[in-house]
């Protein structure tokens, strides 16, 4: 077992995985069609529901679409990557076996979404980059995640508590599932990691100035 050749492939599936990630596709929209800077409005988010501020509904949806392909394309490109080096005696069947590799891309397209190189290390909230490494990791899983995330915004009116719910209940999902233990960690992980980045989204729910959904 070649470990430096490990290394490697997994150092460059993080790599691509986190340039992918940090494409800041609602700053380049706004950018393009407005000539605003959208971190210089609202919450200073790059995400969906900061673009839907400056340009609409219409809009929201295609930023949040295109957030959830470039979280969803690099864990594919993983999944099957990982394939085919197992197949090529490369990396040991166990990587793969475990979903690992996707797992390390599911991480990196977060972290870039939210940190992204091309802004000075900022962006959104990954919650819809987020639900695409859902979807790639297990379609059943990105669904009901989806579907949860609809329906609590829905009745309580904030993009906030929906995906604050969503995520969180997420790891739940992928347990009952029995899906690899490294997804289930991943899910852990990203729930943390996505309500941290809503801790601002906490404390105006709290003091009850929270924008809702309009």
């Amino acid at each position: 077992m070649n470990y430096m050749e490990i290394i490697r492939e997994i150092s460059i599936v993080a790599i691509l995985a986190y340039l992918i990630g940090s494409i800041p596709t609602g700053y380049i929209i706004v950018k393009l069609f407005t000539g605003q800077d959208i971190r210089t409005v609202g919450s200073g988010s790059t995400g969906a529901t900061n673009v839907k501020r400056v340009m609409g509904k219409v809009w929201f949806f295609v930023v949040m679409l295109l957030d959830a392909l470039k979280g969803a394309v690099p864990v594919l490109l993983a999944i099957f990557f990982a394939k085919y080096l197992t197949h090529d005696y490369i990396i040991p069947p166990v990587i793969y076996n475990n979903g690992i590799l996707p797992v390390v891309a599911a991480v990196c397209v977060i972290l870039g979404h939210s940190k992204s190189v091309y802004l000075e290390f900022t962006g959104g909230k990954s919650v819809a980059s987020g639900v695409g490494t859902l979807f790639a990791l297990n379609w059943i899983v990105g669904l009901s995640v989806a579907v949860i995330w609809s329906l609590v915004t829905w009745f309580s009116k904030y993009v906030s508590v929906g995906s604050i719910i969503a995520l969180a209940v997420a790891p739940i999902i992928m347990w009952l599932l029995k899906t690899p233990s490294a997804y289930i960690i991943y899910t852990v992980i990203a729930a943390i990691y996505v309500i941290f980045l809503h801790r601002e989204n906490i404390k105006r729910l709290i003091a009850g100035n929270e924008n809702k959904v309009r």
